[in-house]
C-alpha cells in the first residue's frame, strides 16, 4: 500500500529579538503560553532537531561556540516546558553521526560543552522525576568523560517515572537501521529466530530504544526543512513543523505553538477519514 505523505506546517518569520546578544534569561517558572493548548490531546513524543546555534552567533558577530552556549537556555526551557504540561517523551538532536566532520576545535567544544551540560542539570532532572537516555553509538570517537557523565545521568534517573528525555548524541538514523540489521543477522546467524516471522517489527525490535513510542510530532528550528537523518525509521508518520526561530531563541511557548498546531492535524497513517452520517 502506498504510503501517505508526510504533511508539513511551515511557519513565517517572526521579528527578531531585541534583547541583547549575550541574554540567556533562566527559564520561567510558570508558563502563561498554556491557553488553547488542549492537554487531554498531546503528542505521546516530540522530537525536535536544534538547529541553528552558527547562525545565530554569527549574526551578532559571535564565534560559533557562542551560539551553542547560548542554546543551553533554550534546551533548559524547553525541557522544562515540556515536564510542565505532562509530555511523556521528548527526544533532542545534539550531535550527529555527521557533525564529526565540523571543524576540531568545534566538535572539541562540543564535547566539552555536552559533558558540563549533563553534569550541571542532572540532578535538577532527577528532581523534577525526568528519566535520561542516550540515543546514538557509544563507541571510540565519543570521549569517555561524556560517556561517564551520561552513564551517571542515567543511572540517577532510571527509576524515574516522569518525562522521558532522550538526548541523540552521535546519532545517526541511516546507522541505526543499519545496526540493527546487524543485530538481526547475527541472531539469524546465532539461530534465535526460530518462530519469528520475518517483517517490519524485526527491525523495529531492534532499533537502540525500542520501547519508545514513534514520534508523533518532529520539529525543527532555523527554517531549514528536513529532517537531516533523525529517526527515519520511526519518523514514518510523524507530523513535522518547521519554524525559523533560531534555536537558542526557542523556548517553551514555541513548543506549545508547535503542539497546538499538531493538536488542529488529522492523522490517517495511510488510511482515510471514516465517512460522517
Amino acid at each position: 500500500m502506498p504510503r501517505a505523505p508526510v504533511r508539513v506546517r511551515r511557519v513565517p518569520p517572526r521579528a527578531p529579538h531585541e534583547e541583547p546578544a549575550d541574554a540567556r534569561p533562566e527559564p520561567r517558572a510558570v508558563s502563561t503560553y498554556l491557553t488553547d493548548l488542549d492537554l487531554e490531546r498531546l503528542p505521546r513524543h516530540v522530537g525536535i532537531v536544534m538547529d541553528g546555534n552558527g547562525r545565530w552567533a554569527t549574526q551578532r558577530g559571535l564565534p560559533r561556540t557562542e551560539g551553542h552556549a547560548a542554546g543551553e537556555a533554550a534546551m533548559w526551557d524547553t525541557v522544562v516546558g515540556a515536564n510542565e504540561i505532562g509530555l511523556g517523551w521528548l527526544t533532542m538532536f545534539a550531535f550527529s553521526t555527521e557533525n564529526w566532520n565540523r571543524p576540531k576545535a568545534e566538535v572539541a567544544y562540543l564535547m566539552g560543552f555536552n559533558r558540563g551540560l549533563l553534569r550541571r542539570r542532572r540532578d535538577e532532572l532527577h528532581r523534577m522525576n525526568v528519566r535520561v537516555r542516550w540515543l546514538g553509538r557509544r563507541d571510540w570517537r565519543v570521549p569517555r568523560s561524556v560517556l561517564k557523565e551520561m552513564q551517571i545521568s542515567e543511572e540517577l534517573t532510571r527509576h524515574n517515572t516522569g518525562m522521558t528525555l532522550t538526548i541523540a548524541f552521535n546519532y545517526g538514523g541511516r546507522v541505526e537501521i543499519a545496526d540493527a540489521v546487524k543485530k538481526l543477522l547475527a541472531d539469524h546467524d546465532a539461530g534465535r529466530l526460530k518462530g519469528e516471522k520475518l517483517g517490519p517489527e524485526s527491525i523495529a525490535r531492534r532499533l537502540y530504544h525500542p520501547d519508545t513510542p514513534d514520534p508523533d510530532l518532529i520539529i525543527r528550528t532555523s527554517g531549514e526543512e528536513r529532517i537531516s537523518n533523525f529517526l527515519l525509521w520511526q519518523a514514518a508518520y510523524s507530523e513535522l513543523y518547521f519554524t525559523p526561530v533560531l534555536w537558542p531563541d526557542f523556548d517553551r511557548e514555541h513548543l506549545y505553538e508547535a503542539i497546538r498546531d499538531f493538536q488542529k492535524r488529522t492523522r490517517r497513517f495511510g488510511a482515510i477519514d471514516e465517512p460522517r452520517d
